[in-house]
């Protein structure tokens, strides 16, 4: 008779210690939790529905901990005897530690980083970075000021290794081989579809594998999906993923009869062609909150913000009180502002959809004769800047490397050690490049300093001083790089027939509450300036956005010919006509007239009216008559962005060839 605590009793033993050590995983992935928020409170003002949030949290961190540890479940289920045995207890621990204690790390350094994003990070962020040289120095400084993180991170890897109970130790192994053969395979059979279930979130035929998107249904803000979410997860299930694919609301033929994406000028305009140059500031992190000109209502009125340069160009120049971004990322930006193509789901220019042929404002110029380039004072190629830059019509590309050559700068010297060259000095070369170029000329900017880890040049250090936020230095500093680019640049010849756009690609860091809303993540300023046109005035009414400024730049100049924007004019365009898109942790949202409308998808699940409930507390779904409306112009707008980006229709040429 086969002794039951030798045959079967290893399989108790088994199914406790998988027990246990995925509740390890649980405990690790929990603190994370906490300490992710704790560090970014200040982005929770409102209150949680936590019952909610953890039924959400759990099938999450289920799927995440056995994607994570489904090769140790491999090890331990497979029926093979000679497993049990001491190299296999060690290799079991190995691996286990090794696995989850990296799990750990990127959820910590999720927790940095989010507040940057407001988004968990997904496998984009390695294209996003790909190409930098110093993520090294960045990891570096930010454990250093993150100290706490790095012990956390110890004390749980130490706890993980210390609590482990291993399955596989020699004196478990069964004496009747026939019988755990049987058993083993039985225990394989249903763990393993357990696993499979767990994996997937849910059980059954009509349960999809959850995705980053279903956190959604958890949360009562997309921002707030991060707290159900972690980083491990958003990796995994975003690595190699399609993410453009026709919804299918509409026909073909009626989405375009809904939302076009051509632009063509009107028979009626008889606007003549001014072949004016083209100047584009795309300044890192400049968020709308920082410029007190365009702020008049903070502080009962008292609110004087970081910009005092930016401030008296807003007074010569066309701005707007509704403007906002269509991405939280520099890569979202540059399609934006350049190409007028939002970011939905995902960067497009990380995905394949990189290799589409796209135009821009720098390509369409170019096309009638305008010397285009684009500049950027980071390493050459970093971030993906100068493939895209060469892909949508720019001819020269000038990063670090051609600062360096120029024998009027300190080349190196001028290296800010962590990103690139400092704003001052490269905004001067920049002008110098510039004036060396034949008019008419198309140029963009793309400036680096108002970035993390927020340093300045030393001898600036007692010239521009700590704000209320460790950013407000860097942003006060750009905006004196800002003034000596624009006193240089107003010596020159081409200065009074030049358009200047100036522009965030995103927001950052945040002080005052109603900057931290759903909506107000993406408040960016839009600001054009043109002195030789004299475009001044401070719009109260229209709704202003990234995707905008291609649209409105080619109709300052009278340009006629048709291209593909997803913008619109915001020189002609009605009120009524203007307004906003971007995509918030899974969730459009639509700004237009007075509402701000959310829609995951499937459904709207939020309706506000943004301008007098500046924090978006009253959710209006159901209740109002334009919600119909918008959520018609939305779907419209959604799946005629899929077709065009999954079949190549990303230019005037190939989305008319594709009509035929």
């Amino acid at each position: 008779m086969v002794s039951e605590d030798k045959t079967t009793g290893f399989l108790k033993i088994q199914l406790i210690s998988i027990v246990w050590n995925i509740f390890l995983v649980f405990a690790a992935y929990f603190i994370c939790g906490l300490l992710f928020y704790f560090e970014n409170s200040g982005s929770y003002a409102n209150a949680l529905n936590l019952s909610l949030m953890f039924q959400g949290w759990w099938r999450f961190t289920l799927s995440a901990t056995l994607y994570t540890n489904i090769l140790l479940a491999v090890v331990y289920l497979i029926p093979l005897h000679y497993k049990y045995c001491k190299f296999a207890d060690v290799l079991g621990r190995i691996l286990f530690v090794t696995v989850n204690s990296i799990a750990i790390i990127v959820n910590l350094m999720d927790t940095v980083y989010f507040k940057y994003t407001g988004r968990r990070t997904d496998a984009s962020v390695f294209k996003e970075f790909g190409n930098e040289d110093n993520i090294g120095g960045i990891i570096g400084h930010e454990l250093l000021m993150h100290w706490y993180f790095v012990i956390a991170g110890i004390l749980l890897f130490y706890a993980l290794y210390k609590l482990y109970l291993s399955p596989l130790k020699s004196k478990y192994k069964p004496s009747s081989l026939p019988i755990y053969y049987a058993l083993q395979t039985i225990v394989l059979g249903a763990l393993g579809f357990g696993i499979v279930c767990g994996m997937r979130g849910g059980i059954g035929r009509q349960v999809r594998p959850i995705a980053v998107g279903n956190a959604n249904q958890y949360v009562n803000k997309p921002i707030e999906t991060a707290l159900v979410l972690n980083t491990p997860f958003c990796l995994i299930r975003t690595v190699g993923k399609n993410a453009y694919k026709n919804p299918q609301y509409f026909s073909d033929s009626e989405a375009e009869q809904i939302f076009c994406p051509i632009r063509q000028k009107n028979d009626a305009d008889t606007t003549a062609l001014k072949k004016m140059n083209v100047v584009v500031l795309i300044v890192e992190s400049f968020a709308k909150e920082h410029i007190g000109a365009l702020n008049k209502e903070l502080e009962d009125g008292r609110y004087e913000g970081y910009t005092p340069f930016v401030d008296s160009l807003v007074n010569e120049s066309l701005t707007f009180k509704y403007s906002y971004a269509n991405g939280r990322k520099s890569i979202d930006g540059m399609p934006s502002i350049l190409s007028s193509i939002p970011m939905f789901v995902e960067p497009f220019f990380v995905t394949p959809a990189a290799l589409n042929t796209v135009s821009g404002l720098a390509g369409e110029l170019k096309s009638i004769g305008y010397k285009t380039a684009f500049f950027h004072g980071a390493s050459n190629g970093s971030m993906g800047f100068e493939a895209f830059a060469k892909a949508t019509g720019f001819s020269e590309y000038y990063g670090r490397t051609e600062f360096d050559n120029d024998p009027n700068y300190k080349g190196e010297k001028e290296f800010d050690g962590n990103w690139g060259i400092w704003d001052e000095p490269f905004m001067q070369f920049y002008c110098d490049e510039m004036s060396r170029f034949k008019q008419p000329f198309m140029t963009a900017i793309f400036t680096v300093s108002s970035h993390h880890p927020f340093n300045i040049p030393e001898k600036y250090k007692n010239t521009f001083p700590e704000g209320k936020l460790e950013i407000h230095k860097c942003i006060r500093y750009t905006d004196y790089a800002l003034r000596r680019f624009f006193e240089s640049a107003s010596k020159q010849k081409w200065f009074n027939n030049t358009i200047f756009v100036l522009t965030a690609d995103h927001t950052n860091q945040k002080c005052h509450p109603v900057y931290e809303t759903d909506l107000n993540l993406y408040s960016v300023p839009i600001i054009f300036y043109a002195p030789g046109l004299k475009l001044k005035g401070y719009d109260t009414e229209k709704i202003a956005q990234q995707i905008d400024i291609m649209p409105t730049v080619l109709q300052l100049l009278g340009y006629d010919k048709p291209y593909l924007a997803f913008g619109k004019d915001l020189i002609n365009t009605p009120v009524e006509e203007t307004s906003a898109v971007n995509y918030n942790n899974g969730i459009y949202q639509y700004i237009k007239n007075d509402y701000m409308m959310q829609f995951d998808g499937t459904r709207v699940t939020g309706m506000y009216k943004f301008k007098t409930d500046l924090f978006l507390k009253q959710n209006l779904v159901g209740k109002v008559p334009e919600q119909a409306q918008m959520e018609k112009e939305l779907k419209a707008i959604i799946q005629q962005y899929m077709i065009t980006i999954s079949e190549d229709r990303l230019t005037y040429k190939t989305y008319s060839k594709a009509r035929k």
